[in-house]
């Protein structure tokens, strides 16, 4: 996350390169997916050298960690819908765009899941499993409930928002943001894998779902409104005290 570009309000308000910024939210979602999915696929269980839970949640943070110092001068580096609106609703970023760029994290996540099917299927004998799709209940990891599903992701991303509308102010600074952010990332993905896989990034949870089908699509919805309901109360909660916070002299 680069910390000007989150901090300068009105940056997409007349369209200025707005098609860069676009193109380089589509690669960092497009690398968050490869990077974060691609290990939970094809690496997470492989023979003898399986990275396991441990090595998947610190895949996630180093795909965030190392596309927001990459594309973080162009685009802010969100790869997140939920992340866009957090901030919007915090006033970090004009709500005028949020759809754009919506339409380019999530297609930036399928056109990701696509590449990954394709790597995936050219072992013999694949099966696809779950995909790395999020689920709840008996697709949940740990066989976790719908509520249970509800209050985790809603939760996790309400702090992954407020780490990064702290990490990215002002006051903060500059240059740290992308490594606070990618390991937080990387600790909700150690606490909340066994309960959904880990969404809190709507666009993560439909590229693997639109793969997987039939149930992953069937639960999808609660990953895109969990998501985007704990983004929207961050940047509420955010915008009313840290953004109004002022220090002592």
């Amino acid at each position: 996350m680069h910390r000007r570009q989150l901090s300068h309000r009105g940056a997409d308000s007349g369209g200025e390169f707005l098609f860069n910024k676009l193109c380089a939210e589509f690669l960092g979602t497009c690398w968050l997916v490869l990077g974060g999915c691609g290990s939970a696929v094809l690496a997470s269980a492989f023979p003898q050298v399986g990275i396991g839970l441990l090595g998947v949640s610190f895949a996630f943070g180093l795909t965030v960690l190392t596309m927001a110092y990459t594309v973080g001068g162009i685009s802010g580096g969100y790869f997140n819908p939920a992340v866009s609106l957090g901030l919007a609703v915090a006033g970090r970023v004009p709500a005028s765009s949020l759809l754009s760029y919506v339409i380019a994290k999530v297609a930036g996540a399928i056109i990701a899941a696509a590449v990954l099917y394709v790597i995936a299927t050219g072992k013999a004998e694949f099966q696809l499993g779950s995909f790395a799709a999020n689920g709840y209940g008996e697709h949940s990891p740990g066989g976790y409930s719908l509520t249970a599903a509800l209050v985790t992701e809603v939760v996790m991303t309400f702090f992954f928002l407020i780490i990064i509308l702290g990490s990215t102010h002002d006051r903060v600074p500059a240059g740290f943001a992308p490594i606070a952010i990618g390991l937080a990332l990387t600790l909700i993905h150690l606490v909340s894998i066994p309960v959904t896989n880990t969404s809190v990034n709507p666009a993560r949870s439909t590229g693997q779902a639109l793969f997987v089908g039939g149930w992953a699509l069937s639960q999808l919805w609660l990953f895109w409104i969990a998501s985007l309901f704990g983004a929207a109360i961050a940047g509420i909660v955010w915008k009313s005290v840290g953004e109004e916070f002022r220090p002592v002299d």
